[in-house]
């Protein structure tokens, strides 16, 4: 009956961690997957390093970003974590 038990408890911690942890971080990945898949020319996005850009190409894996007048940076897709839009709505 311990052996049960001992299991059961493991068993119940596992899905605590699932509900608590994996599946929401696996859903705010889903959001910015499809947020990243989503942008478009002309979008203002902000970088992981906190750099204010406007979208002027995109690559497979890459953006082109114009920072200030004629200054573009190359950019990994991934670094990009918000759109200024929906920061100056709020």
């Amino acid at each position: 009956m311990q052996q049960y038990s001992f299991i059961i408890m493991i068993g119940l911690m596992v899905l605590v961690l699932w509900l608590f942890m994996w599946r929401p971080e696996a859903k705010r990945r889903k959001q910015m997957l499809a947020f990243r898949d989503g942008l478009k020319k002309g979008d203002k996005v902000i970088t992981a390093g906190g750099i204010y850009g406007t979208v002027k190409e995109i690559k497979e894996t890459t953006l082109l970003i114009e920072v200030d007048g004629n200054v573009t940076l190359r950019i990994d897709k991934n670094m990009v974590v918000a759109d200024n839009s929906d920061l100056q709505r709020q």
